[in-house]
């Protein structure tokens, strides 16, 4: 007679309940993949209160990796953002000029350890708990999740890891042997660069643009926003959230303890998730 504790299931979690019978709680499966919807995500201010790079810069002062005069002037840009909702490209631009300087002839695998430490001491208490609760949405829904930013790729990269999305799109700066050159790979991904690479990703995957969906805080990003089928700004300047009501986007603003002011009833961001979550179940019941 076979032990059914070795029958058992192996993702099932073995139950014994008060009259010694064993019993099996199948553990939750995850959701069918929707293979040709996705979400984009911007991450300063969209996901990330403020900065990230700056948060970032933050934890190498602290470890006196430059002096907190060097962060001031980090900082300057980043009252300005805060303060006007505004990212300026000139100061994204010189802002990235002076990481680069920074990581010039230090190992590619340093700053991804650095990055790791630095999210877990102060950028994932700087996480807008809205936009986290988008993210997993459309992963519950079986979708990728990708952020796209400006922020160097190994910033992005080790937050999109840390928070179980898919990846990440980001600024690349150039390495030879594990080391940084100090140079740029292409340009900063910012504007319409984000389009260009969202594009590209979703040939690559096979996805359908128009099951998609971006989310950013930025005019800057319109380019992406206008590329898919749902466009959300979430805590937008007021250029972008001008044009959001204009075009019938949705609004979600985090940064009140107000409720998100919504465009459309019911919701095309939800109806979307759920819908595709549907389709791919369908699909996969057909294909049985």
């Amino acid at each position: 007679m076979s032990d059914s504790r070795a029958d058992a299931d192996p993702t099932a979690e073995v139950l014994v309940d008060q009259n010694g019978v064993l019993a099996q709680a199948t553990a939750p499966q995850a959701p069918p993949p929707d293979l040709t919807a996705a979400a984009f995500f911007d991450v300063d201010n969209t996901l990330v209160q403020g900065s990230s790079l700056v948060h970032f810069a933050r934890g190498l002062a602290a470890r006196k990796y430059f002096t907190y005069g060097d962060l001031a002037r980090f900082g300057y840009a980043q009252a300005k953002f805060q303060l006007t909702g505004k990212e300026n490209s000139d100061d994204v631009a010189e802002g990235r000029r002076k990481a680069l300087a920074f990581i010039e002839g230090r190992q590619t695998s340093e700053l991804a350890e650095l990055g790791e430490e630095i999210f877990d001491e102060i950028i994932a208490d700087k996480l807008w708990s809205g936009t986290r609760a988008l993210a997993q949405m459309h992963l519950d829904a079986g979708q990728q999740v990708w952020l796209v930013t400006a922020t160097p790729y190994e910033l992005a990269a080790t937050i999109a890891k840390k928070l179980g999305l898919t990846g990440a799109l980001g600024t690349v700066a150039e390495s030879v042997d594990g080391v940084f050159t100090g140079r740029l790979v292409g340009e900063i991904l910012h504007g319409a660069g984000k389009a260009h690479a969202v594009r590209s990703l979703a040939i690559r995957e096979g996805l359908n643009l128009k099951r998609c969906t971006a989310y950013s805080d930025s005019y800057n990003d319109v380019p992406m926003l206008s590329l898919v089928g749902t466009a959300v700004a979430i805590n937008p300047d007021g250029a972008l959230r001008d044009l959001a009501r204009q075009r019938g986007w949705e609004i979600r603003d985090f940064r009140t303890a107000r409720k998100a002011a919504r465009i459309g009833v019911p919701s095309a961001l939800a109806l979307g998730a759920v819908g595709g979550a549907l389709a791919a179940v369908v699909s996969r019941r057909d294909g049985n």
